[in-house]
């Protein structure tokens, strides 16, 4: 197991390396080491993974130093591997590899490169930090280290000011959930004594029943603990009530979309849930909060992302909406399948997201939907790549149903199915449902981001990015734009992430009939090979990654042979969800079905139809197209607010008080003082023997007053 340290630190020497260099080792060396040093993480990973699937592999800590020794409390810095550390090793290098590939062509002109990828690395050595924490201080340092990296990231294009905002948004809501999880911290260590995770998990069952002062009252102490570690989650997983960051992290370049938000950063939460799931099951009351918090976010960010018209917007929302589902399955004990659609989830939506540049890039940066059609014949290697990433997000597969003895499908129909399954199994009705409503608005979005992106009729001629392409066509190259031309048009903002549209042909957007027909001359290209290579990688996991490991992650033998109990597995539930009736295993599949036919209708068969129904319901279409108002809320109760009493504190406290009296008052009095002295310097002597004279006149009168 030594090579875990080469696992988790090449991306910090990587990361050293490229940053520090910089520019002064040119672009390629700089690319080559992060890109490198993550690809050989990735493949030491692999075999520990395979070695906990065949049972060679037993859970092992690696020590690295003496950290922390202060009292009673001991946090050495030591690396824990064990089956839960293995699927986020495999999810985490993977696809931060592929995604350090994909950005030598999706990067290619910025020029800031060696400092894109040294981030790229710094963020994955946070995450894997976080991953192979042994205690929960060393697992608070990779929560904040990736805090502090998707800034970098997210703000990477630090010319835009759209792209700062966005990067400050999420660093300041995820400090709210870090407040929460540190509360949730220094709980642990006062009723444990200890920040080993293995201890406290080992001694939290001896804890139910107890109860523990917590805002002038007393509750139940592992409710509180739980309750205070899983606010911490919500901010990372972009969790209902801390989720606005996500959508707005969109402004970011789309690698970063790729890798902070299919596969590492937002699933951080999930992870932290189900490696404390020994607390969680000491506490039904905090299962049934993340149950509820995660059936809820589900919902809400799927009924956002069926309206979206910026097509990364329309994937992050599902990526907000899926680890609802996941949150959802570990609140009713199935923390199995939890891990499963999170391992799951990494595949296809990376590949959404990456091939969601790759669309970016062949259509001269506009991301607007209604500006794209017909493009699956310019495209053809990144339209089937998204068409894999689709059917595997919306579940696509047969059911073992009717004598069938096997189920089989896409990633998304083994691991979303088996949370769905689990929602009925675990006597959870509302939930299930809410499962099964989510899994049909799934399916309309993601058949409504294919239909209106690579079928249709070509939209072309309305985007100015398109525009400013052809216009660049007569001095550049065949294509008609460069890809620094790209980059620029990001740097300088995007029409297309008005909330509304702004200035978009339609303000309903889904319509086809308000845009101008035609490609106006214009040829999108297919990208560049080491953007389409990720591609196709992720199109292998997107397919298999179900069929292949379901067994280990949700089976009820093997799944508690390979989980050992490193997290809480219920035998019982898994059994339970493999004998659901035959309608609930059904359900999904006809919830899928439903919503690709309804998509198909709105986007194909009637194009008017959406504009139609936006016109006849107003208030609904504009309730999910301002996300639940959520934005707007929080601007009324605590951004308006903090800033009127930033200005009250500036002018009336800092400038007309602290100033007035303090450094501005003491400046005054001098420049007076010095003013009446200087009229005294007349520069005659009888002028300097009179003011002695009275000096030493005042000085007699009061030596004779005493």
């Amino acid at each position: 197991m030594t090579s875990i340290l080469f696992i988790v630190f090449l991306p910090l020497l990587a990361a050293i390396v490229a940053g520090l260099g910089n520019k002064a080792i040119g672009f390629v060396p700089a690319k080559a080491v992060t890109t490198g040093a993550l690809f050989l993480s990735c493949a030491l990973s692999w075999p520990i993974f395979v070695g906990f699937l065949s049972g060679a592999n037993s859970a092992t800590v690696v020590p690295v130093l003496e950290w922390i020794h202060s009292g009673d409390m001991n946090a050495a810095w030591a690396l824990r591997v064990d089956a839960l550390t293995a699927v986020m090793l495999v999810v985490i290098t993977s696809v931060s590899a592929l995604v350090h590939l994909y950005s030598w062509g999706y990067m290619s002109e910025d020029p800031d490169q060696p400092r894109f990828f040294a981030y790229l690395s710094l963020f994955t050595f946070a995450m894997l930090m976080l991953v192979t924490a042994d205690t929960l201080v060393q697992m608070f340092f990779g929560w904040e280290g990736v805090g502090l990296a998707s800034y970098l990231l997210i703000g990477f294009w630090f010319r835009k000011p759209s792209a700062n905002a966005a990067a400050i948004k999420a660093f300041v809501v995820n400090r709210v959930g870090d407040l929460g999880f540190m509360l949730g911290i220094f709980g642990t260590f006062l009723v444990f004594g200890t920040v080993s995770i293995p201890a406290i998990l080992a001694a939290a069952p001896a804890h139910a029943g107890s109860t523990i002062g917590f805002l002038w009252f007393r509750a139940d102490t592992m409710t509180v603990l739980c309750l205070l570690l899983f606010v911490g989650a919500m901010g990372k997983s972009a969790q209902l009530g801390l989720h606005t960051w996500l959508p707005d992290a969109m402004e970011g370049p789309t690698p970063v979309s790729a890798l902070i938000h299919a596969a590492t950063m937002v699933t951080a939460g999930v992870f932290m849930v189900c490696r404390l799931s020994p607390m969680f099951e000491v506490s039904p009351a905090a299962l049934d909060v993340v149950k509820f918090v995660g059936a809820a976010t589900c919902l809400f960010a799927a009924t956002c992302g069926m309206v979206q018209t910026d097509i990364k917007r329309v994937i992050a929302y599902s990526t907000c909406s899926q680890l609802g589902y996941m949150f959802f399955a570990a609140g009713v004990g199935a923390y199995g399948a939890a891990m499963f659609h999170l391992f799951t989830h990494a595949f296809f939506k990376a590949l959404l997201f990456l091939g969601a540049g790759s669309v970016i890039h062949a259509m001269h940066h506009e991301q607007d939907m209604r500006y794209y059609g017909g493009l699956r014949k310019s495209i053809p290697v990144t339209f089937w790549a998204m068409m894999l990433g689709t059917l595997a997000i919306t579940g696509v597969g047969i059911p073992a149903v009717f004598g069938n003895p096997l189920g089989i499908g896409f990633a998304g129909f083994h691991s979303k199915d088996a949370i769905i399954e689990a929602g009925w199994a675990a006597n959870e009705t509302g939930v299930w449902f809410v499962g099964v409503l989510v899994a049909a608005i799934t399916s309309f979005y993601s058949w409504r981001l294919m239909f209106l992106t690579f079928w249709g009729t070509p939209r072309w001629t309305a985007s100015e990015h398109i525009q400013h392409a052809l216009h660049d066509a007569h001095g550049h190259d065949a294509h008609g734009h460069g890809h620094d031309a790209h980059h620029a048009d990001e740097a300088h903002g995007n029409p297309a992430q008005a909330e509304d549209g702004g200035d978009r042909p339609s303000e309903h957007g889904p319509s086809q009939q308000d845009l101008p027909a035609g490609t106006g001359g214009y040829h999108p290209h297919e990208s560049p090979l080491p953007m389409l290579i990720p591609l196709i990688v992720l199109s292998i996991g997107a397919v298999a990654a179900g069929f292949v490991f379901h067994g280990y992650f949700i089976e009820p033998t093997s799944g508690e042979t390979y989980w050992k109990g490193v997290i809480a597995f219920r035998e019982h539930l898994m059994h339970a969800m493999h004998e659901v009736p035959v309608p609930v295993k059904l359900s999904a599949t006809i919830a899928m079905l439903l919503g690709l036919l309804t998509a198909w209708y709105a986007y194909i068969r009637s194009p008017e139809t959406p504009k139609a129904v936006a016109n006849q319901l107003p208030l609904l279409y504009r309730w999910f197209l301002h996300k639940w108002y959520f934005d707007e809320l929080y601007n009324l109760i605590f951004v308006r607010p903090a800033f009127a009493i930033g200005r009250l504190l500036w002018h009336r406290g800092d400038e007309k008080t602290i100033d007035r009296f303090g450094p501005n008052g003491s400046a005054f009095l001098v420049q007076v003082g010095s003013r009446a002295a200087a009229r005294l310097q007349s520069g005659y002597v009888y002028t300097y023997a009179f003011v002695m004279l009275i000096g030493l006149t005042a000085a007699v009168t009061w030596a004779i007053a005493r």
